[in-house]
């Protein structure tokens, strides 16, 4: 299969790539494209044949569910059975955005795979110009994880996508790097309290001041249900090739650990702050100031995928309080090593 790669920006062009993408989603095939957190690689979600591809392209196991990508609101009512009232004070607060809701999903409407055997779907109002252009134009809910091998770490440039679907999928568009980085906040409001199943850029402090109080499980709470509920809740995540190492963010405790490896003949890659450049590793991916979480986001998976691109055998990681967003980045990183410390 040929892969074409179009870029999508505000010129008469693009009206050409939209239309190539609608009717690919149509006929039953699989686009990439842009989300305000990462690509995605989308089907027709009631397109039981479309939405198997992506499993197919991605390696992606069947028993892992898949969010559904709306264009308004007001579709919400045609795939769940009942839209609960904190849901919806959710939706208008945060949608178009990063939360994804996870309701009672109407019987027989979405395809089988969407939901892999469970009777809840997890749907969401992605806030990207092109995925909205393109959800509005299709008029259908478009299923789509992120647009990468599964494993791997989750693509926020067309070129990464490129990287891992060339000759699996038709389509990518291409609407240039992602904003926050880090995929959807999964929230289960077919629970009271209501509990988020995977931590994003829509906080429990954020969700807390618009519905009240909302459960965010300890790792060891996430491993009790054997079935995922939502995206990343089973399977290893968004590693690169070389195994990753969780560190804490002390210059002292970095720089001897890199001394350590190199005496042992490890080529160290370091994801951490910039004021880390002079501790002695082989490559530095710089996260930002220390305590920018936002910028720590929006890089980091950008430099997963960076160190592949390395001679490095060995990847160490800084780590980050989990206040606010840092609970979403060290849920990525924790799955990223494999809950490794380095402690050599």
């Amino acid at each position: 299969m040929e892969t074409i790669r179009m870029r999508v920006d505000n010129n008469l062009n693009s009206e050409k790539s939209y239309a190539q993408a609608v009717d690919l989603l149509n006929n039953g095939e699989v686009v990439a494209f842009p989300t305000e957190t990462v690509y995605g690689l989308g089907a027709v979600a009631t397109n039981e044949r479309g939405v198997k591809k992506i499993f197919e392209a991605k390696g992606r196991p069947s028993d892992n569910p898949l969010i559904v990508h709306i264009g308004t609101i007001e579709e919400v009512s045609n795939y769940i059975e009942e839209i609960p009232e904190n849901a919806l004070k959710l939706m208008d607060t945060f949608w178009p955005g990063p939360l994804t809701v996870i309701m009672k999903a109407k019987e027989g409407v979405l395809a089988p795979s969407v939901t892999a055997g469970l009777s809840t779907v997890g749907m969401r109002m992605p806030n990207h110009e092109v995925a909205l252009e393109l959800l509005r134009k299709l008029k259908k809910p478009v299923a789509a994880p992120s647009a990468n091998r599964s494993g791997k770490p989750s693509p926020t440039k067309a070129s990464h996508v490129e990287e891992d679907l060339q000759g699996r999928v038709p389509l990518i568009l291409d609407g240039g790097k992602t904003g926050i980085g880090i995929e959807s906040t999964v929230l289960d409001v077919t629970v009271n309290p209501p509990v988020i199943l995977r931590p994003g850029g829509v906080t429990k402090e954020m969700l807390e001041e618009v519905i009240g109080e909302v459960i965010q499980p300890t790792k060891t709470q996430e491993k009790l249900d054997s079935t995922p509920k939502a995206p990343g809740m089973k399977y290893t995540h968004y590693a690169p090739n070389a195994p990753v190492y969780l560190i804490e963010s002390d210059q002292s405790i970095v720089g001897n650990a890199i001394s350590k490896l190199k005496n042992e003949g490890e080529k160290v890659a370091l994801l951490a702050p910039q004021s880390f450049d002079n501790v002695g590793a082989h490559y530095f991916f710089p996260y930002g100031v220390e305590g920018d979480k936002e910028m720590m986001s929006s890089k980091l998976y950008d430099d997963l995928r960076a160190c592949d691109k390395t001679e490095a055998t060995l990847i160490l990681a800084t780590t980050t309080t989990t206040e606010g967003v840092g609970a979403a980045i060290m849920n990525r990183l924790e799955k990223a090593a494999g809950g490794k410390w380095y402690n050599r």
